[in-house]
């Protein structure tokens, strides 16, 4: 594939749920090697360090919210570094957790307008992160990044929203773990979904096409948000959000390599690695090599890992 200029973003977000460890993720993705992958497939590799959230209000203590304000801050931090990296290459945002997102989408869908383009969306999760601060039961606010970006209500003291992401335009792999006020709002949608049981009766690359395609005919600039749980638990153990029944390394490096092969993606999240809970660095490799195959790795160039 052509050379691009991929600009690492540290955004080590840890206020998006109650369990902590993902603040460590940017570094073990480093330490996995995630820029030497990249350079060796002969992109430009710009390592911009770790951010830190925007200056924010203490934590209220009337509400169900889990840091509600922190939270804030690294949106408006993570959409002003979004802003300004896309017009220099392809931003990979380094989490941190899916609450990260809320500032990456809504800052690359801003710089879509003002090129004018269309902001698509493919989110590959278990989990919709549907949610709105008001009908999230656990309060963790990185089930909320899609509703966010997407304009629905309830999002007090965040950025307002000028150019939400148009339902059509988002693409979720691998559901399997939707509350029932999530799917019911997700029902009502534009937005399309494919869960595990459609992914194992039809297989992952008819639905994944068909979106691609569509990216191509409206000339749209495409975000990728992959989220560990995406991947079956047994190969990705680090994340706190297990779900079992996920994708394999097969399908996941399918995935990449169609994507690689469209041409069509602008930008990346790698979000909810919690190295705590990792097994000797093979989660973080992994995600590593998923996004080495979405940036130009072929399957026969994949090297041999050893964890002995």
């Amino acid at each position: 594939m052509t050379a691009k200029r991929c600009i690492l973003i540290g955004a080590p977000v840890d206020s998006g749920k109650r369990r902590t460890g993902c603040l460590m993720g940017p570094d073990s993705y480093r330490t996995a090697g995630l820029a030497e992958a990249l350079s060796d497939l002969g992109h430009i590799v710009e390592d911009l360090g770790n951010l830190s959230p925007a200056e924010h209000a203490p934590e209220p203590n009337d509400t169900h919210l889990h840091q509600p304000n922190r939270t804030i801050g690294w949106t408006n931090r993570l959409i002003r570094a979004a802003e300004q990296a896309m017009p220099r290459g392809l931003p990979i945002f380094l989490g941190g957790d899916h609450a990260l997102a809320l500032g990456s989408v809504a800052g690359v869908t801003n710089h879509a307008a003002r090129v004018g383009r269309p902001q698509f969306v493919l989110w590959l999760d278990a989990h919709s992160d549907y949610h709105t601060p008001e009908t999230s039961a656990s309060g963790n606010l990185h089930g909320t990044p899609l509703g966010y970006v997407t304009g629905r209500g309830g999002f007090a003291g965040f950025p307002v929203i000028t150019n939400p992401v148009k339902q059509r335009n988002i693409c979720i792999l691998g559901l399997r773990s939707v509350d029932r006020a999530e799917r019911e709002a997700l029902q009502q949608t534009k937005i399309r979904f494919h869960d595990m049981r459609q992914i194992d009766e039809t297989g992952i690359a008819k639905p994944l096409q068909a979106f691609l395609d569509t990216v191509a005919k409206e000339n749209g600039m495409l975000h990728v948000s992959l989220d560990v749980d995406f991947l079956d638990p047994s190969i990705a153990p680090a994340v706190g959000t297990t779900v079992p029944g996920g994708a394999t390394i097969r399908e996941g490096h399918l995935v990449m390599e169609m994507i690689c092969d469209s041409g069509l993606m602008t930008s990346m999240d790698l979000v909810e690695l919690n190295p705590f809970l990792d097994e000797r660095g093979r989660t973080a490799q992994l995600m590593v090599d998923l996004a080495a195959s979405a940036l130009g790795r072929r399957v026969f160039d994949r090297p041999t890992r050893s964890f002995s």
